[in-house]
């Protein structure tokens, strides 16, 4: 039977698995972090890198990351149906200040806005208390990305900095801001 005209047949919400990620992933984490790369890093970043073979560079940078063994490194994939969506890097032990380093959080920019990143925090935020109860958690976000700015305030995050960062992978520098989170248990979410 087809819809009337007007109505829209509603489609069931993807099903999306939280699994540490394995070299397998190293393509598909590529992929994704560079496209968020190129849209949200533009003037930060130099447009030739950008506009250059940026996959294969974070296809070597994951590739790296993600083979064992993995000293103080967690990495977890938003997965739906063998498919990455997002993912989160943490590096535990990073600051003797600030602790664990969020070095990345990336969502795939068309299921923005479903909880996928919030998730993916919690799972991070999870990963590092089973590991090390006691360490706090920070990132660092570039000035032009107000939706991740905005994302980390409503998640309780605390701006604690602003310098000038960089340089950047293939050069340029940018303001940036790090966020900070005295206890992270605080972004375990009910679903982690």
């Amino acid at each position: 039977m087809t819809p009337r005209s007007g109505c829209r047949r509603l489609e069931p919400a993807p099903v999306v698995q939280y699994r540490e990620a394995t070299g397998c992933d190293a393509r598909a984490i590529a992929l994704l972090h560079a496209d968020s790369w190129r849209r949200h890093y533009r003037g930060a970043y130099l447009d030739s890198y950008l506009d250059g073979d940026v996959v294969a560079e974070r296809r070597e940078v994951w590739t790296d990351r993600l083979t064992p063994p993995r000293v103080n490194l967690h990495t977890v994939c938003a997965d739906v149906d063998g498919d990455v969506i997002g993912f989160a890097h943490t590096i535990f032990g990073h600051d003797p200040t600030w602790g664990a380093l969020l070095e990345n959080l990336h969502v795939r920019s068309d299921l923005k806005g479903m909880g996928i990143g919030t998730r993916l925090l919690s799972e991070a935020a999870q990963a590092l208390v089973r590991t090390r109860p006691s360490q706090p958690l920070h990132l660092w976000v570039l000035d032009q990305n107000a939706a991740a700015q905005s994302f980390y305030d409503s998640r309780g995050g605390t701006r604690v900095e602003t310098t000038r960062r960089g340089p950047f992978p293939g050069g340029g520098t940018a303001v940036g801001h790090r966020y900070f989170w005295s206890d992270p248990h605080r972004l375990i979410t009910d679903g982690s």
